[in-house]
């Protein structure tokens, strides 16, 4: 099997729970996008063969792995997570997805103003820590993005950020839940 170049680099990044985006602010993770999309099927195989399966998002690539019962609570657990962020995320502004640009000064404005977005992102404090101020809280819930891999700085002067692609994988999940009508009334608010 003749591996494309980087196939190291792009297992470093997936194998750690990180994307690789077509629309990254970094021109690596870019050509790493590239690379993988050029060569999907050989790459496939060859993690397949390691027990880590290249999955294909909307202009996104990451790994998932077969995995058994505890892992699957402990996925549950982080969807829960996901869902509480972008409930916030949304709240902010619906147009919260990818491509979005935002400054978190902006956040903390609006956080002064909404009461209901005050209070979920006090509701936060179990994913994104014990921050006092509106603005480590809020620094907080960016770095978690960040590190999540579904937003990046795109301007260090400004203090801008980018929504990245990888941001539709976390959108879709949420998406994906479906709780059938006959059992809503039976689930605790």
């Amino acid at each position: 099997m003749n591996l494309p170049e980087k196939t190291n680099d792009i297992f470093e990044r997936l194998s750690k729970g990180q994307f690789v985006c077509s629309d990254s602010t970094d021109e690596h993770i870019c050509r790493l996008y590239d690379i993988i999309k050029e060569n999907e099927d050989i790459l496939y195989e060859y993690f397949l063969a390691i027990n880590f399966v290249l999955e294909k998002g909307e202009d996104h690539f990451y790994f998932s792995k077969r995995e058994g019962k505890v892992d699957i609570e402990n996925k549950i657990l982080r969807a829960e997570k996901w869902i509480d962020l972008i409930d916030f995320l949304k709240s902010y502004d619906n147009s919260f997805t990818k491509g979005y640009r935002f400054y978190p000064n902006d956040i903390e404005v609006k956080i002064r103003v909404d009461i209901s977005l005050r209070d979920k992102l006090d509701n936060l404090k179990r994913h994104i820590g014990d921050a006092k101020s509106y603005d480590e809280k809020i620094n907080s819930l960016i770095k978690t993005l960040e590190k999540e891999g579904f937003v990046e700085l795109e301007n260090e002067i400004g203090n801008q950020y980018k929504v990245v692609a990888a941001f539709k994988y976390v959108e879709q999940l949420i998406l994906s839940i479906n709780i059938p009508e006959e059992i809503q009334n039976e689930i605790p608010e």
